[in-house]
């Protein structure tokens, strides 16, 4: 038996115990995901109800602020980081650690079960990459009911994540209708926002005025009144003073004929709390109007962005289905910024302060003056910017206190693009624009400012367009032409309202795509139920006849002789450009920029500000391009002649046959793109000799020529050769090629007329496996057959 080294023995001992520690430090560097923590009230719609058969007992729906009736609902989520293992969540305990006295309100787990999801498409996903964001850890339920405030504590424990202690409140109220509202917001008080004289003018305002009048619908209604009129809630609970209550002390009932008149006849009582009004959205006001000593407590009302405060009624398939179709948009999952400089495009709160102010046409953000970083909350808003997180809802676009504008759009449909130009022709899409720009100022600022390390956008310095210029790239502006006239296609011109007319297509509540695609989703394709994408071309078709995808046929941009999609013609320009761009990574040396002929992905990172500047002009543009998202929809000429341009610029050549502009232009004018007599393949000859062989052979098109009869062309008389004039023989010759087996032997041989002998043509060639080629001169023959022998 053989002895075992004592030493070997020794450092085995030592390894083991190495290994050990490194999985010690891995595992203390393998840190446990934040808590991160949150409680909210979660809303409830209609369409909820009815999709997780919430109906025994039927559930009440809910907007999810925290001024609620007496009676009604408040359902509480808790909320933690979703990288946390749902194991290690050990659980949530509940306290309700503050009611009003004489209130016997208790916490519940209610209905709402856990195959119920979180509400807001943000909490769950975050961004285009469907980033996971929270996850439920626990829920509970109750009914405030005495008026005043609650305070609900959620004491949320895990394990490796710690525990953590939030609170919540929410006030009880009772509902007061239109008339105490108006009394403070009609201006005769500073301190109260004069909303009510403009909220008059909108369809919430009348709307069941119009509809019990017979001017709405013919088939309207009891069963739609909830969502017209203020604190409907026929929950034996909900005892507030709403439209049903004080229906039931007064003995009206709902008119039996829809006629003019109906309202004229209503008790004013009922018309004082009819119709879209302010409690709608902001909750019953009781409190609001006074309590904890204070007349017009703001702590006692809601003001909520949330889509859900509009999703209580908007959201009730399938005749009301815009919430439906926002919650499969981006909008409804915005990057979460909060940024002072960034708010004003991803968030809701940040939007409406930005539009308040004037948006882009009041900004200060052209060719030359860029505002500083804390520009947006000291020169633009009198006030910094709602730097509170949530999605791009509905109150963020559209005012619900205001329709001076179409669909009660906080802007009009005017705007002026960070470059300066103003924008009038794209209808309801000028309202996107607001946000669907470049939004870092001119090009032509920002390079200029970007070597010199300047703050060149209102974060910093930095390089690109923004995110998402479409704007721009529909416009046909603001990218680096290199003193060209870049044509732009007609999209901006014919198509109704521009962004609008295709994102917001109509589609039919039968379609698949219903509620995915169009509509206030925005989006132009959906994920159809084999996980398989699926464009949504109807508005396309209209004027493209049928297509099935956005890769709709397009002239021959890039040089390959025949017809392809748009789509695939400017990906194959962007990787051609990107070929010619130097790798990402600084180079002290500037001289050590250098294209590498690699096929990648240009980004904003990979500018450095001492790059050339022809690097930097080009990289603009496959930015600006990749950048827009439609690979040429928006704008296919525009496209397609920035990223040619580009590549013209670095290479000399801006054509797809690839002859330099120089030779092109000596030959065939300046006008020689539009001349097929100056394509690569085209002969000006009569020796059939193509144009991109005269240009190899340093030879003009047209160049002189004699044709002897051993086949022989000589061209007289050009500098072919460092300035010399030569003559230059261009021979006849024969490729012969087979296919090779290895351990065989071949020849090649020839013979002039089948009737002679045929003769050995080179040397005897060993088979590789693999085809060979053998060319052999012809020179002088009129005609020659060839074979190949073989052994063994």
């Amino acid at each position: 038996m053989k002895k075992q080294s004592p030493y070997w023995k020794m450092s085995a001992c030592l390894a083991a115990a190495a290994l050990t520690l490194i999985g010690s430090v891995s595992a203390v560097r393998a840190a446990a995901p934040a808590l991160n923590g949150s409680v909210t009230l979660r809303p409830l719609t209609p369409t909820e109800i009815k999709t997780y058969n919430l109906t025994n007992p039927a559930a009440q729906f809910s907007a999810g602020i925290s001024t609620v009736g007496i009676g009604e609902p408040v359902y509480v989520d808790a909320m933690v980081n979703a990288a946390i293992a749902p194991s290690n969540i050990v659980g949530v305990v509940w306290t309700l650690t503050n009611r009003p006295a004489g209130s016997t309100a208790a916490l519940s787990a209610g209905l709402l079960g856990t195959n119920v999801p979180l509400y807001k498409t943000a909490d769950r996903i975050s961004g285009e990459n469907s980033t996971a964001v929270y996850q439920l850890a626990g829920r509970t339920f109750f009914r405030p009911d005495v008026v005043g405030s609650y305070t609900i504590n959620a004491t949320i424990t895990t394990v490796g994540s710690g525990t953590t202690n939030l609170t919540t409140k929410v006030t009880g109220a009772t509902y007061l209708g239109i008339t105490a509202c108006a009394a403070c917001h009609s201006g005769a008080f500073s301190g109260a926002p004069s909303i009510y004289p403009t909220y008059t003018n909108t369809a919430h305002a009348s709307y069941f005025t119009r509809a019990i009048d017979g001017l709405v619908s013919s088939h309207y209604s009891k069963s739609c009144i909830s969502c017209h009129t203020v604190g409907y809630d026929t929950n034996s609970f909900a005892n507030n003073g709403g439209f049903d209550d004080v229906a039931a002390v007064l003995g009206w009932t709902f008119p039996t004929v829809l006629t003019n008149g109906n309202w004229a006849n209503l008790p004013e009582q009922l018309k004082d709390v009819a119709n879209i009004q302010c409690e709608n959205c902001h909750g019953p006001g009781s409190q609001h109007m006074f309590s904890g000593g204070q007349v017009g407590n703001t702590n006692a009302i809601s003001i909520s962005y949330a889509a859900a405060d509009c999703g209580q009624c908007h959201d009730s398939l399938t005749g009301h289905f815009k919430n439906a179709e926002w919650n499969a948009s981006l909008h409804s999952r915005s990057a979460r910024q909060t940024s002072p400089q960034c708010v004003r495009c991803h968030t809701g709160p940040g939007f409406v302060g930005w539009a308040t102010a004037g948006g882009m046409s009041a900004q200060n953000m052209y060719p030359t003056n860029i505002i500083a970083a804390n520009a947006y909350s000291t020169n633009i808003l009198t006030t910094a910017p709602n730097t509170t997180y949530e999605a791009i809802t509905c109150q963020a676009c559209h005012d619900p206190h205001d329709a001076s504008n179409p669909h009660q759009l906080r802007m009009g449909y005017n705007v002026t693009l960070s470059d300066g130009t103003t924008v009038t022709n794209a209808g309801s899409g000028g309202f996107c624009m607001e946000c669907h720009n470049s939004r870092n100022g001119s090009v032509t600022n920002m390079l200029a400012k970007y070597p010199l390390n300047q703050p060149n956008w209102a974060g910093g310095v930095g390089f690109g367009p923004h995110d998402s210029p479409q704007a721009d790239m529909l416009e046909g502006v603001n990218a680096i032409t290199y003193g060209q006239q870049i044509p732009s296609a007609p999209h901006a011109n014919v198509v109704s309202n521009t962004c609008a007319g295709c994102h917001m297509q109509t589609i039919a509540a039968t379609d698949p795509a219903f509620t995915k695609a169009g509509g206030h989703t925005f989006k132009m394709s959906y994920i159809n139920t084999n996980g398989i994408e699926v464009p949504v071309t109807y508005v396309c078709s209209q004027c493209h006849g049928t297509v099935t995808d956005f890769d709709i046929p397009a002239p021959d941009y890039v040089g390959y002789g025949y017809s392809q999609g748009i789509q695939t013609q400017v990906q194959i320009l962007l990787n051609q450009l990107s070929m010619l761009l130097p790798p990402k990574g600084y180079q002290a040396n500037p001289a050590n920029y250098v294209a590498d002929g690699v096929v990648k992905t240009i980004n904003y990172q990979w500018g450095a500000t001492n790059m050339p500047t022809k690097y930097l002009n080009a990289a603009y543009n496959y930015l600006f391009v990749s950048a827009d998202g439609s690979f040429g929809v928006h704008n296919s000429k525009y496209a397609v002649g920035l990223l040619k341009a580009s590549i013209a610029n670095l290479t000399g050549i801006s054509t797809a046959g690839g002859l330099p502009d120089a030779w092109e232009i000596a030959n065939f004018g300046s006008n020689f793109a539009s001349n097929p007599l100056a394509g690569p393949n085209a002969v000006n000859n009569p020796a059939g000799i193509p144009n991109w062989m005269m240009y190899a052979l340093g030879l003009a098109p047209n160049a002189g020529f004699t044709v002897a009869g051993s086949g022989v062309i000589y061209f007289n008389g050009d500098n072919i050769v460092n300035g010399a004039t030569n003559t230059i023989a261009i021979y006849t010759a024969a490729e012969v090629a087979f296919d090779t087996v290895v351990g065989t032997t071949y020849q090649i041989q020839g013979i002039t007329a089948l009737t002679g002998s045929w003769q050995n043509i080179g040397t005897n060639i060993v088979g590789t496996g693999s085809s060979i080629s053998y060319v052999t001169p012809t020179r002088g023959t009129t005609q020659m057959f060839f074979r190949v022998v073989h052994t063994p």
